[in-house]
Order: structure tokens, then C-alpha cells, then sequence
């Protein structure tokens, strides 16, 4: 007699005892396997939960591999060492959607397969039920029995240990790739990512900054694009005939020289039937649509997945940070999607982050709270990274990444975002009259994301800010910026707006004004000349902006030959400003000050002394420091200098200096119009060392500011030799 609830029982074979207590349903399934066979994963349970096994963990999932690997060869060489070394460490590589982190788990995979006969396996490990169908596959290939992994399977044993388990103890050195791994938690939950002596484990990721890359045995790897002449070696490799190695550069350049883009653009170029484009010809193309057009490549590549376009890529990330709960860095992006790619001066985003600037109504909101997390985990997955230019943090996005995620936002939201854009760049821009050095290092930053912004969203509202960054870096004394943005702007605001509208006049101004800076002074003259005849036809003789043109007239007049005619010009501006804008307007002191540099050149010197008390009123009514007070003290020593009164100008050339350096830095074109000043006060007083130590020294910043070519830079070494010579016993 057996006591009540004990049951025993024996089974042999195929047979099963089940011993339970109480009602119980039971279902079971069996899997019969010849002798041989290898172990199928898809049991009844894992049928249930959904999770299929790979075809293959010995087959790197990828689509079209790289025939040739580029500017990867340091990496390469530091991977090789690590998987022919005693192993056991995890190497992580990190970087940008599509910037070839799986072209390079390929290749090294490849390499230790085929040269060191080792065991390579490949896993998925962008979502939880791929990595724990291709781990089990791991398993099974190195050895777990069928009811080892139906266990596993099931739960009722620790998926992970099975797994390592069987590394540990592989009779074979291995190589494990981890691909894709994007979501590090999907590694994290379970214990999935460990380390083995008998093998290595290469991870590739866009996440940059998990903690489990952080742990005892993980080295990291950053992967950026390719160098220029690689790149256009990738379109080369791809599409040999489709034209020459300069126009392959062109076209890696524009695509920023992303891995990615580079390969579905090689790809269509090699594989194009009714129609045969040659590099020079994509180029042109590609400025219409990149994204689109790079797209079209990606049929040549042997895959079909979402991650091999161009424009899905990216979403890929986006959609993870809205699953943790950030759907606001796709707000972010967009924003960023506004402004260049080049890189954004963090303080940028600062009036949102402190709730000056409200971006709540855009879809998804982002409100104060919100931009820290959200640039934190568009750093996390590699979308956005961190650099520090003359000394700012700034964030830095990929071109094609930016284009891609511009052309998938929503109609509604495109005219809100572009006027956030426009309100966080108007409140960056330093003041109109500080042209210090830090405010010169700020407009740099600014200029393209204000060219960027007006391209993406054309309006009168984009084109004025955009003209008024060129004007400021005009008057910052970046000459050769001012003049190849204010070019490009002039002529997209022509085509905005009508020819004469007055935004249009501003914006040809600043370029005429640039190139007089630049030396070019008879196109300098044409182009204001035609811009003030406009402005006299259109808004009259006695408008603010024609007396402006009557001055910006004066200064490519004001050459040998020409300075009656540039003296004209002046006066009737300051005629008109005394009337329109009164006598003590910073316009009207300015012109009157600038009269102070024609009259020496005129020789009248009684004019000139009784106009320099316009030095008194720029002292009483503009603010210390201005710097037409600076340039009044200039002009009157420069007068000095020219009537021959040397020990007057002396000191008056010695404080404009000291001024100048202290208001604009030591590298201001006016700051070394100063330093030239100097010069020729110690040659006419004779001091011809120190003369020639100084213009010595104004040629060396002057061919580094405006170029070796520049006008003033000939005078200058025509006065050195001059003046060397005259040194001479």
C-alpha cells in the first residue's frame, strides 16, 4: 500500500511519467531526430512565443558586402591582434547609422574565418527575440543537446548560462558578432553579453554610451565617415566607368562621405538601364534630392531591409528614443534638420532650455525640461556628436542625415520649425556694434546655419536674418566670408523677392562693400553704383538706405584720380543724414568722420582741423568705446601723418592702436590698418627700426587676413623694400 498523494512510477524509452497531485491538464509534444540531425529550435514552444531560429549563425546577415574595406586599416589591424590574441574581451564598435560598423564586423569576421580557421557567428541583435533565437543557434552549433535547448526555450532553464556555457567549453576558437546591436538593454536584460577565453565578441552599435560598454574587458571603437580620397575610391571601386577620380570626390563630398550613401550611390551608377549617368551628372542630381536618389541604389545592394535606405535609417533611431520615452529628440533633429551641418553652438539651444523661447507647440512638444534628455539620447544613438570649436561645445549632425530627416517632416510642421530656427538664430547673433573677437568667433559659428535655414525656408523673414549675418560679418571684419555668403544670398533673395526690393539692394550692398575690403575696386564701384541708382529710382534721394549708398559709394571712389568725386558722395550723404536723421545720429557722425580721410588726400588742411571736432561729438554722443570715436581718432591721425606732423600723430596712433586690439583682437583688418598707421609715423619720425619691425610684422597678418595678393599687401612690401633700403649705410 502506497500512503494517500504518493504516486511512483517507472518509464523507459520514449515513455514519460508525469506525477502531480490534483486535476491537471497536460499537453505535450514530441520531436523525433535521425541520428545525425542537427536540433530544430522551432519547438512548440518557441513556435508560441513567436521566436524563429536564423537560417544561419555561420553566414554574416548583411546585404551587399564591401568588395574592398577603406581607411580602416589601423582599426583593422587592432581588431586582428585582438581576435588572434588570447581573447576574452568585448570590442564595441560605435558610430553613426551607416557609417560601415557591420562592413567592418564582415570583414574581420571574414579574415578570421578563412585565415585562422575560426569559428565565426553571426547574430542579430537588434531586437530581444532575434538575439535569443540566434544565441540558442549559437548554442546548438557548439554542441547543446535538443532537450537542452527546448528548456531553454521554455524557460525552464537560463537561456544565457546554456549559451555561454557551451562557448566555454567549444572545442574550436570562436569569433562572435553581435551586429546591430542598437538597444544595449536587449544585451543587458538577461546577462547576454560576457566575455570567454576561448573566444572574442564584437559588438556594433550607434549607441555610444551605455554603461554596459563600460565593464571590465569592453573596448570601444569609434567609426566615423571615410577620409575624401576614400570615399571617392568606394564610387571608383562601384562604378569604375561612371567617370574620373576628381568627380568621384565631388560626389563623396556631397554625400559627406558616409559609407552608406556612398555604397546605393555606386550602387545605381553600376546598375542603371535606361538611363547610363556619369558621376559629374549624379552630382548635379543630387542637389535636387539626395536622399531620394541615393535611395535608388539601394535595390543594387542584395537586401530589402529599412535599414539599407538612406532615408529610413535614421528613423530606426528615432523610434527606439519615442519607445524610451523621448519623442521629443525627433523635435530636436528636425530643429537641427533646419540649420547646417555644421557644427551648432550648444548655446544655440540654451533660451529653450531655460524657457525664454517656447517650442511647446510643435509635434512633440520640447519645452525646457526637455532638451537635455532629448540631446542626450541623440548622443546616446550616435545621431548628433560632441565637438568644441574655438573653444564652444557645439553638436555636429552628418549632412545626409540632416537632409534625410528634412525631407520626412510633416507638411504641417516644416513653417513652425523653420521659425523656431529663425527666432533661436536671431537671439544668438552678438550685437550689431560688437565686432570683438569673441562676437567674429560666434558669427563664424552662425553664418551657414542662417544660409542653411534660408535655402531650406524661403521667405522675406529667413532672407532678412540671412542678410543681416552677412552684414555682421562684414562689419566683423570676416571680408572673404561676408563676401562668398553674401553673393550666394544676394542672388536666392533676387529670385525671392523683386530685383529692386529693398532687402535685395541690402544684400548686393554688403557684397560690393566686401569685395572694396578685398581690394576689388572697380567691382566693387560698378555694383554700388548700380545699387545706389536703384535706391534713388525707388525710394528717393533723401531715403536712409540711398544716403547709406552715397557712403558705401565714397570709400572705392576714395583712390587716387577719384576723390573729388568720392567727396561729392560724402557730402551729400551728410547732408541728407543732417536732415533725415539729425545731427547727432551715429550715421551722420560716421560720415562726417569718414570726410576726416578724404580732405589730407584733397590737401586742405584748414578743413580738415575744423572738421576734426566731429571728434568731441562722437566723444558726447555715442557711447564710450564706439568704435566711430575709434575710427574718428584713426582718420585724424592718418590726416596728421599725411600733412607732415609726425610728433603730433605719434601718440594719437599709439592710443587707435591699443584700442583697436583691446575692442577687436590683434587680427582685425582695422585693428592692422592701425598697425600700419604706426609704421608710417616711425618712418617719418625717423625711426626707421622700428618702422620696419612693424610693417614687417602687418605683412605677416595681412597675408594671413586678406591674402598675399591683397592691394595693401603689395604697398606694404613695396614700403619694406623701400624702407630697407634706405637703412642701409
Amino acid at each position: 500500500m502506497r500512503e494517500p498523494g504518493h504516486i511512483d512510477g517507472r518509464a523507459s524509452g520514449q515513455g514519460r511519467v508525469f506525477q502531480t497531485g490534483g486535476d491537471q491538464y497536460i499537453e505535450e509534444h514530441h520531436h523525433h531526430y535521425e541520428p545525425g540531425a542537427g536540433p530544430l529550435l522551432e519547438s512548440a514552444s518557441t513556435a508560441h512565443r513567436g521566436m524563429t531560429a536564423p537560417d544561419s549563425v555561420r553566414v554574416p546577415l548583411v546585404g551587399r558586402a564591401p568588395g574592398v574595406l577603406r581607411d580602416r586599416a589601423d582599426l583593422m589591424e587592432r581588431l586582428r591582434a585582438a581576435v588572434s590574441g588570447p581573447g576574452g574581451d568585448v570590442h564595441v564598435l560605435h558610430g553613426l547609422g551607416g557609417c560601415g560598423k557591420t562592413a567592418v564586423a564582415y570583414a574581420l569576421f571574414t579574415e578570421a574565418v578563412r585565415d585562422h580557421g575560426y569559428v565565426g557567428l553571426w547574430v542579430n541583435a537588434s531586437e530581444r527575440i532575434s538575439l535569443r533565437a540566434g544565441m540558442l543557434a549559437v548554442a546548438a552549433d557548439r554542441g547543446a543537446t535538443t532537450g537542452e535547448l527546448a528548456a531553454a526555450s521554455s524557460g525552464q532553464r537560463a537561456a544565457a548560462d546554456l549559451v555561454w556555457h557551451y562557448l566555454d567549453h567549444s572545442a574550436q576558437r570562436w569569433l562572435l558578432v553581435l551586429d546591430n546591436a542598437d538597444d544595449p538593454s536587449v544585451l543587458e536584460d538577461g546577462g547576454w553579453l560576457r566575455t570567454s577565453p576561448l573566444g572574442t565578441v564584437l559588438v556594433t552599435t550607434r549607441h555610444a554610451n551605455s554603461p554596459l560598454w563600460r565593464g571590465p574587458g569592453v573596448v570601444r571603437y569609434s567609426l566615423g565617415v571615410l577620409p575624401l580620397d576614400d570615399a571617392a575610391q568606394v564610387l571608383c571601386d562601384l562604378a569604375p566607368e561612371a567617370g574620373t577620380a576628381d568627380s568621384a570626390r565631388k560626389v563623396a563630398q556631397r554625400l559627406g562621405c558616409l559609407p552608406l550613401a556612398l555604397t546605393l550611390a555606386g550602387s545605381h551608377l553600376s546598375h542603371q538601364l535606361l538611363e547610363s549617368w556619369s558621376m559629374d551628372e549624379y552630382d548635379r542630381k543630387l542637389s535636387e534630392d539626395s536622399t531620394a536618389l541615393v535611395d535608388q541604389g539601394a535595390a543594387g545592394t542584395g537586401s530589402s531591409q529599412s535599414r539599407h535606405l538612406v532615408g529610413r535609417t535614421w528613423q530606426l533611431s528615432l523610434d527606439a528614443l519615442a519607445g524610451q520615452g523621448l519623442p521629443e529628440a525627433t523635435t530636436l533633429l528636425r530643429l537641427l534638420s533646419c540649420w547646417a551641418s555644421d557644427p551648432v553652438p550648444v548655446s544655440l539651444l540654451m533660451p529653450v532650455a531655460r524657457g525664454e523661447i517656447d517650442l511647446g507647440h510643435l509635434d512633440p512638444p520640447l519645452t525646457a525640461g526637455q532638451v537635455e534628455p532629448a540631446l542626450r539620447g541623440l548622443l546616446d544613438h550616435s545621431l548628433i556628436g560632441m565637438v568644441r570649436v574655438n573653444g564652444r561645445r557645439c553638436v555636429e549632425a552628418h549632412g545626409v542625415l540632416l537632409d534625410s530627416v528634412a525631407v520626412g517632416i510633416p507638411r504641417g510642421e516644416s513653417e513652425p520649425l523653420a521659425e523656431a530656427a529663425g527666432r533661436l538664430l536671431d537671439a544668438a547673433l552678438p550685437p550689431e556694434d560688437d565686432t570683438s573677437a569673441e562676437a567674429r568667433s560666434e558669427l563664424r559659428l552662425l553664418v551657414p546655419h542662417a544660409s542653411r535655414l534660408f535655402h531650406m525656408a524661403p521667405a522675406e523673414t529667413t532672407a532678412q536674418l540671412a542678410v543681416r549675418v552677412a552684414q555682421q560679418v562684414y562689419e566683423a571684419g570676416e571680408y572673404a566670408v561676408a563676401l562668398a555668403t553674401s553673393r550666394t544670398i544676394a542672388d536666392k533673395v533676387q529670385q525671392l523677392l523683386r530685383e529692386g526690393h529693398p532687402l535685395v539692394l541690402s544684400a548686393w550692398t554688403v557684397v560690393g562693400q566686401a569685395l572694396f575690403r578685398l581690394g576689388r575696386y572697380a567691382e566693387s564701384e560698378a555694383l554700388l553704383r548700380k545699387v545706389l541708382e536703384s535706391r534713388e529710382r525707388i525710394l528717393g534721394p533723401d531715403h536712409p538706405d540711398t544716403l547709406r549708398s552715397c557712403v558705401a559709394l565714397f570709400f572705392p571712389l576714395c583712390l587716387p584720380g577719384s576723390e573729388e568725386e568720392a567727396a561729392y558722395w560724402l557730402r551729400r550723404a551728410i547732408d541728407g543724414q543732417r536732415r533725415v536723421l539729425g545731427e547727432d545720429s551715429a550715421e551722420t557722425l560716421f560720415s562726417r568722420v569718414t570726410l576726416l580721410e578724404v580732405l589730407p588726400q584733397l590737401g586742405d588742411a584748414e578743413k580738415f582741423d575744423e572738421e576734426a571736432r566731429v571728434i568731441e561729438d562722437c566723444e558726447r554722443f555715442l557711447p564710450p568705446d564706439h568704435l566711430t570715436t575709434v575710427m574718428a581718432h584713426h582718420d585724424y591721425g592718418d590726416g596728421l601723418r599725411v600733412f607732415g606732423r609726425f610728433a603730433e600723430a605719434e601718440p594719437v596712433a599709439r592710443r587707435v592702436l591699443a584700442d583697436r586690439i583691446r575692442l577687436q583682437g590683434h587680427d582685425h583688418p582695422l585693428t592692422l590698418a592701425e598697425l600700419s598707421l604706426t609704421s608710417r609715423v616711425a618712418h617719418g619720425l625717423g625711426d626707421l627700426d622700428k618702422a620696419i619691425s612693424a610693417v614687417q610684422e602687418l605683412i605677416e597678418r595681412r597675408e594671413r587676413v586678406l591674402g598675399p595678393e591683397h592691394p595693401f599687401v603689395v604697398d606694404n612690401r613695396a614700403e619694406l623694400a623701400r624702407w630697407q633700403a634706405e637703412a642701409q649705410p
